[in-house]
């Protein structure tokens, strides 16, 4: 028709019957393994002389994530096109983190993409254990929450209302502790439908805003603040902290640039804007150590182990062996957290429904004088 356009944009999902179908909640994203796993496998492709085409289409071709066989297949027509590599996998921000990112850059840049990608390979292997030793450490103690809720639901909703009619049968006044389970059991009718809108509107908002600064200035300092757990998950962003660092500093990222990387994958707000206010002292001229020191979220020994190592000059290795050490400190905590709550939940058990049992037989008692 001898029109020209004037822009052109790229459909991410296709139009009409070839849209992807996306329901929030239920389509499976890439997971840190399937990236432990693909960083693993392209390392060893690119290091044994396979080109960088070849070698995304061999993944793409045998992952058995399929949202990660979407994105590399785009990945590679985008290197195919002259673009490069840190570039292509920029482009997808939501399945690769900027750690990542920058370490396949300055990878690229350097002349050792391999020694890069298995850093990351390694980084991320290291982060999935963690992951899989704290999902291990809680799994016990929330089915045993779960349970718990759901037998005290099922007694006020089935059991209590049998033993209100026997109770009101019989006359007499009834024990506080058994008045107070009757009216519990009375309100369930208004109490489940409020908590079943009340999880699923939390369900729906949650994934949308729990990485939202407002959320997570307000949820973090709770979480590193709380008796049991906040030690652990101080010492498991303090573990992410020196690993991430180090990786980052071994790859050569620029030291500002690493920081403000490190603060973003830290998982905790705290982190995140104390390495702020350090990586402004360092553009200032200070050294790393002196204003990491003045944040109380860091121990005493890292500041001091990180100073060690700028004054000799081995940083990166004096990051390996605060990560090293903190990841001892998380397993031993973890351990230790699942020996001590296995008791404590089956004692917290026994006590919630074994109560409610005693509230409810205790007009048995009177019942022989009821009768007479």
């Amino acid at each position: 028709m001898g029109v020209s356009p004037v822009t052109i944009t790229e459909s991410a999902g296709g139009t009409g019957l070839q849209r992807d179908i996306v329901i929030p909640g239920f389509t499976k994203q890439v997971t840190l393994k399937d990236l432990a796993i693909m960083s693993r496998q392209m390392a060893t492709m690119i290091g044994s002389g396979l080109s960088l085409l070849r070698t995304l289409t061999i993944l793409a071709e045998q992952t058995e994530s399929k949202p990660l066989t979407k994105i590399l297949e785009r990945v590679r027509d985008d290197v195919q096109t002259g673009i490069s590599t840190s570039d292509a996998f920029a482009r997808h921000s939501d399945a690769f983190p900027p750690l990542m990112v920058n370490m396949i850059r300055a990878g690229e840049t350097g002349g050792f993409l391999e020694g890069a990608l298995g850093s990351i390979a390694t980084n991320f292997e290291k982060e999935v254990k963690l992951r899989g030793t704290i999902k291990s450490a809680m799994t016990y103690p929330v089915i045993v929450l779960i349970m718990a809720i759901l037998a005290v639901i099922a007694m006020l909703v089935f059991i209590v209302p049998v033993f209100k009619t026997m109770f009101e049968s019989l006359g007499g006044k009834l024990p506080l502790p058994t008045m107070m389970l009757v009216y519990l059991s009375q309100s369930m009718v208004y109490v489940i439908p409020i908590l079943a809108v009340s999880g699923i509107a939390f369900a729906i908002w949650w994934p949308r805003n729990k990485n939202t600064e407002r959320v997570r200035k307000v949820l973090d300092p709770i979480k590193l603040k709380l008796p049991v757990f906040g030690p652990l998950l101080k010492k498991i962003a303090v573990a992410r902290f020196s690993r991430n660092f180090s990786n980052m500093i071994s790859a050569g990222v620029p030291i500002l640039q690493a920081l403000n990387i490190v603060g973003e994958t830290s998982g905790n707000w705290v982190i995140e804007s104390s390495l702020r206010e350090v990586a402004e002292s360092v553009r200032q001229g200070r050294s790393i150590a002196a204003p990491l020191a003045e944040q109380p979220v860091f121990p005493a020994m890292v500041t001091q182990m990180i100073a060690v190592g700028e004054d000799a000059g081995s940083l990166e290795m004096m990051l390996d062996k605060i990560a090293d050490f903190y990841d001892q400190e998380v397993e031993a905590a973890t351990e230790q957290l699942t020996a001590m709550i296995e008791p404590l939940m089956v004692a917290f058990l026994g006590v919630v429904v074994g109560g409610m049992i005693v509230a409810l037989y205790l007009p048995i008692f009177n019942i022989a004088t009821l009768i007479k």
